[in-house]
């Protein structure tokens, strides 16, 4: 009886393991670099300097700029929550609390 409560030990085990490998990329995703890489890079840049054929073809500002660093957390979150001109808007697509570590990643590009 004990080989097999020792058998169901390691299947669970191997069940917990394995939940945990499959997850990782949702994890991943979840973090502030991950999501604006997912979600935001394509136009504003991996740096967010805007640098990409997108960005020069919209004319998208640089994220380390004045422009963008001087408007408020409240701001940024409106602009990504609501779209601004060809940005899309994320409201529905983004929880709260993914929009606000965007924002947050957005003030440490400006310290790169």
């Amino acid at each position: 009886m004990n080989h097999s409560l020792a058998r169901i030990g390691s299947a669970g085990l191997l069940c917990v393991a394995g939940f945990f490998l499959l997850s990782a990329p949702v994890r991943a995703q979840n973090d502030a670099a991950g999501l604006f890489k997912a979600k935001c890079a394509v136009c504003h840049g991996a740096d967010g300097s805007g640098n990409t054929s997108v960005g020069k073809s919209m004319k998208i500002g640089d994220f380390h700029s004045a422009d963008v660093q001087n408007q408020t957390d409240a701001q940024l979150t409106d602009m990504i929550t609501t779209g601004k001109g060809a940005m899309p808007a994320y409201k529905g697509k983004l929880t709260d609390d993914q929009i606000k570590q965007l924002v947050g990643y957005i003030r440490e590009l400006a310290k790169k």
